[in-house]
């Protein structure tokens, strides 16, 4: 367990140096345990302290990395259990599974298919992040085929699974350089699955039928030199008790720093249709899936699962931005309108697709507003004429059109008096509503 704040205190310097940039030694100590502070924050800390201190100052949950360095995969180092209360650092994996029964075309296809499942949304490129190759047949050298296969015919990286410690040392020996997840240790397996995970270099996923039991078994796993694990929920559970125990070890993890369970997690979803894994992945990667596994390669399943991990993992702090530029919709000439947004991604994307359903070649001018709404950053003082004409005079906006007419949003139809005076630019004030688009340009524009 971590020590206490009093505990940690007592093998510090004691000199209340501040150094660490806290007004003492105790208050320094107390944000060690918390969590706020690092030990490296000390320079005056001896080696003994450091070493007695490793664990109070270790992350509750560790980070667990798989996967070659081009397509890299990070799951676990959380330290919250809401984002609100931070903020969540490795966003849930997505993998499908390819089973190793598929060989010739179909094995490839199936790998293609996989492969491909690649999306953008609000200029985001979000996709499935693994392959799990299912050792179905029971075949150590069928497990092996599939396994190069997968490793040749694409980028992401793999999770070996199976129960067999013979096809699972088979397997990783043949792609280890790409340093796939295995899975799965259990207690009657764990030896020698730590065995092949630790030669190979890889992690490993643990299961278990109780969470007790998978608390001894990352114990167990840990006494063969095996640091990196991933845990699964205790088998046969249904969906409801899967998120319960999911949840349970995440709070006894981050809120107790019980370090047996102080690892991310994987949970594989195969029963159903695309719409049933759909809904079970969903609340899988809402508490607490590091990694979640669908049978379904349904693009129309897969992407509310992936638009799901892009919500519940963007930065609250940081709204997903796009570049503050002019973007030309279609092919706009000198006699174009222009009109401005902001850089928040949501609100860009909204104006873009309608201002491209209105068939009306245009310039939109995207403003700086750290990533907020237009009424937002108006609100906040963050969209005001000042910030319009230097985003104008910036990006060269009359360079672009002969007129000088500038369409702003309806929302803000307040700021166009002084917005005149600041650019010595015709005001049009657009639609309030931005549906209403093309409408207003096919319509008062032309």
């Amino acid at each position: 367990m971590a020590l206490t704040g009093l505990e940690i205190f007592k093998l510090l310097p004691k000199t209340n140096c501040k150094k660490c940039g806290m007004p003492t030694c105790l208050a320094f100590a107390m944000a060690l345990a918390q969590k706020r502070a690092k030990l490296d924050d000390c320079p005056d800390v001896s080696q003994e302290a450091k070493d007695k201190l490793a664990a109070a100052a270790a992350p509750p949950m560790r980070k667990v990395v798989f996967g070659s360095a081009q397509t890299q995969v990070q799951i676990g180092q959380e330290t919250v259990m809401f984002r609100h209360e931070e903020k969540f650092h490795n966003p849930t994996t997505l993998a499908v599974t390819v089973s190793d029964t598929l060989t010739g075309e179909d094995l490839k296809k199936r790998i293609e298919t996989v492969s491909a499942l690649q999306f953008e949304r609000v200029g985001t490129k979000i996709g499935v992040g693994a392959i799990a190759v299912v050792n179905d047949s029971g075949s150590a050298d069928s497990f092996v085929a599939a396994c190069e296969a997968a490793k040749a015919g694409g980028d992401l990286p793999l999770i070996l699974v199976t129960q067999s410690s013979k096809a699972m040392a088979a397997a990783a020996a043949r792609v280890k350089e790409t340093v796939p997840l295995l899975a799965w240790a259990e207690p009657d397996t764990a030896e020698e699955m730590a065995k092949i995970a630790k030669e190979n270099g890889c992690p490993l996923a643990a299961r278990a039928e109780t969470i007790d039991a998978l608390t001894e078994l990352t114990e167990k796993i840990k006494t063969h030199g095996v640091e990196d694990i991933v845990l699964s929920c205790p088998e046969g559970a249904d969906l409801r008790d899967r998120l319960f125990d999911l949840s349970r070890m995440r709070t006894l993890a981050l809120k107790k720093v019980f370090r047996p369970l102080g690892y991310p997690t994987i949970s594989f979803v195969g029963d159903g249709d695309g719409d049933v894994q759909m809904a079970s992945a969903i609340g899988l990667i809402c508490k607490y899936s590091g990694i979640v596994v669908v049978d379904t390669a349904e693009p129309y399943a897969l992407l509310p699962m992936l638009t799901t991990v892009m919500n519940i993992f963007t930065d609250p702090q940081k709204p997903v931005q796009v570049e503050p530029k002019v973007y030309p919709i279609g092919e706009p000439d000198a006699n174009s309108p222009v009109m401005f947004t902001t850089n928040f991604s949501l609100t860009y994307y909204t104006v873009e697709s309608d201002v491209e359903a209105s068939r009306v070649p245009s310039y939109i001018l995207v403003v700086d507003t750290e990533g907020t709404s237009v009424l937002t950053a108006y609100s906040g003082d963050k969209l005001n004429e000042k910030a319009v004409a230097d985003a104008m005079a910036k990006f060269g906006v009359d360079k672009l059109v002969k007129h000088r007419k500038l369409i702003i949003p309806g929302y803000v139809a307040v700021m166009s008096g002084k917005l005149e005076e600041a650019t010595n630019w015709e005001i049009l004030v657009g639609p309030r509503e931005c549906s209403m688009l093309p409408k207003y340009l096919q319509e008062v524009w032309n």
